[in-house]
């Protein structure tokens, strides 16, 4: 059962503690933090954690969870409480990565509620097409009203992320956007009015996304000028009084019309790509979507997908593609699944695959995907033609939210009857193309230790692992008799059970009076000592057994002794236990890759031809 606290712990450990976290906030599957320092994240260790799939570090450092995501964030927020970085902390980084961070941290925290309300919406036309709720009806009209609030009162959840993201007054600022969506300064707009006898432009704020950033930013400089200069007497209604004073009136005047202008180009910009490369752009979009999602890339698409919905009530391009995307995640996994005899593999792409059915790529990608070629070229090719179907067939989205079974929803129009057929045929091209390519591509993966054992080379000698445990570098073993290897080289492993088994055919050299370590030799003269646990000498065998004597053959998989793993450690002692050839010395040892080992498993090899006496 996963443990989130202890999860937590160890990320949190891992990017440099509280005082390295400037921000920090969550999507559907990753934790995002903006860091002051990245160079100090140990991104190898994040990855080693249990219960993390991936790290990614770009504008943010992005740790990919998975459905756990909410309890680990939870849990990371408790354990950082008021411990954070201050914001004049933060590093200095590239204006690109400043951008995307900011983009981020506004957009994100707004999807579940943009999705939340557009299903809703979908849903309502859905029971309108099969006769279940009347669209002239009050309760249709009502709940509809429910489902559009999030995006017509899209200033004002815009204002509180970037009030968020700017560490000032969020009210305050929602005040501000507030005032500009006041149905009667939108009828005095419209009709044509003027603010201290000068003209202001037409334009309607709801819906609005970049007049709403630009007013809120203005607002932070504005509270932290008022802030530095007022008395703390009245500080607490005169900061507020003047920032509402003077920013309300600059949207209007300047603010607002650039705002609303730079969302009109943006939007255009988009749809004029489309306009020329029509279902190229989708397709190739599709095509390339797992580059973008594991790096973090498709999130500087949500601005666009916002913009475009808010101006025009749909989007024609990046949903249509991530349609085909995480539909092909899906198709590609489920192939894996039955092809692979690997249990673990088989449950990881199981898994992957529904939750990519779902709309959630992330397992699929940093469980699959991203570690197998042939997977990876299989959703490219499946995503390709996908993209390329419903970007021919002209899917419209009306939600953002991941698309996926569950969401199709989100493709019903009144207007256009078969968009919601298209984009079922679309999901069914994808799913079948990187189902097809899969099955056809996929190549069981060979470990190199188990590789040399179905060639049988006779040049190597292959010992299992003695012991079950966690396989750990002699290197790290907290004992420099053993890390310096001055005995010789070798492995470490941290055991799970208390049982030593021979690795190979050989004779018992030795046994320890305290039985805490045992030499043999195997049968091609290699010499091997095994010593369990660290200063393990001072229990004077207490809590060891052993089953052989000096002199005594053994076979592979016989175990030589146990030892009570659990009051070892009681007593405070180390219980990793190191293997080391003592001789010949340097030998050339290959390591296997398994962290988990038993004694089923080969542990380490042996090149014969390279022993030296």
């Amino acid at each position: 059962m996963m443990d989130e606290k202890k999860i937590a712990s160890e990320i949190l450990e891992a990017v440099g503690g509280p005082s390295n976290i400037s921000h920090l906030e969550h999507c559907s599957t990753r934790l995002r933090f903006t860091l002051v320092k990245d160079e100090i994240v140990d991104a190898e260790k994040i990855k080693k954690i249990p219960g993390v799939l991936g790290v990614n570090q770009t504008a943010q450092t992005q740790i990919i969870i998975g459905n756990a995501v909410i309890e680990v964030y939870n849990e990371l927020q408790e354990m950082i409480k008021g411990k954070t970085a201050k914001s004049e902390e933060k590093k200095n980084q590239k204006l690109s990565a400043v951008v995307l961070d900011f983009v981020i941290s506004i957009f994100q925290p707004l999807i579940p509620a943009i999705a939340g309300g557009g299903i809703l919406k979908s849903v309502l036309m859905l029971l309108n097409l099969v006769g279940v709720l009347d669209k002239t009806t009050s309760t249709y009209q009502i709940l509809t009203f429910v489902g559009d609030a999030p995006l017509y009162f899209l200033p004002m959840l815009v204002a509180i992320t970037t009030a968020n993201k700017m560490k000032v007054n969020n009210l305050v600022a929602v005040s501000a956007i507030g005032g500009l969506l006041i149905p009667g300064l939108t009828t005095m707009l419209a009709e044509g009015t003027s603010l201290f006898g000068l003209s202001l432009q037409n334009i309607n704020y709801a819906y609005q996304v970049f007049p709403a950033i630009l007013c809120t930013i203005s607002y932070a400089y504005l509270e932290r000028f008022f802030t530095k200069i007022s008395p703390k007497v009245i500080r607490n209604f005169f900061v507020p009084m003047m920032s509402l004073l003077i920013v309300v009136p600059l949207t209007l005047f300047v603010l607002g019309p650039i705002g609303f202008t730079f969302g009109q180009g943006f939007a255009s910009v988009i749809m004029a790509i489309f306009a020329r490369f029509g279902w190229i752009a989708v397709a190739l979009l599709a095509a390339f979507l797992p580059f973008m999602v594991v790096t973090g890339m498709h999130k500087a698409m949500i601005p666009y997908v916002i913009t475009s919905l808010g101006e025009t009530g749909k989007e024609l391009i990046y949903n249509a593609a991530s349609l085909a995307h995480n539909i092909a995640e899906s198709g590609a996994c489920f192939a894996v699944t039955l092809r692979s005899k690997d249990k673990e593999m088989k449950a990881t792409a199981v898994s992957a695959a529904i939750s990519a059915l779902f709309g959630i790529t992330e397992p699929a990608l940093y469980g699959v995907t991203i570690l197998h070629k042939r997977v990876l070229y299989s959703v490219m090719l499946g995503s390709l033609i996908g993209g390329a179907t419903v970007g021919l067939l002209g899917v419209e989205a009306y939600v953002a939210v991941g698309p996926g079974l569950a969401s199709l929803s989100m493709f019903i129009s009144d207007e256009l009857p078969r968009n919601l057929m298209n984009a079922v045929i679309g999901l069914v091209v994808s799913f079948a193309a990187s189902f097809i390519a899969a099955f056809i591509l996929w190549k069981e993966p060979v470990d190199e230790m188990e590789k040399s054992e179905s060639t049988k080379n006779e040049n190597e000698l292959v010992f299992n692992a003695p012991l079950e445990g966690k396989v750990l570098p002699l290197t790290e073993v907290k004992d420099d008799v053993f890390s310096s290897k001055m005995l010789g080289d070798g492995v470490a492993i941290v055991p799970t059970k208390g049982e030593l088994f021979s690795p190979i055919d050989g004779v018992i050299e030795m046994v320890y009076s305290t039985k805490h370590a045992l030499g043999l030799k195997a049968v091609d003269g290699v010499e091997i000592l095994f010593h369990i646990g660290i200063d393990t000498v001072n229990l004077e065998g207490k809590y060891f057994n052993s089953f052989v004597t000096e002199g005594q053959k053994v076979s592979q998989g016989e175990l030589l002794l146990s030892f009570d793993l659990e009051k070892i450690v009681a007593e405070g002692f180390d219980p990793t236990t190191m293997i080391v050839v003592t001789n010949p010395k340097n030998v050339k040892l290959t390591v296997g890759k398994q962290e988990e080992v038993n004694k089923e498993l080969p542990l380490f090899a042996i090149d014969r031809l390279g022993m030296e006496n």
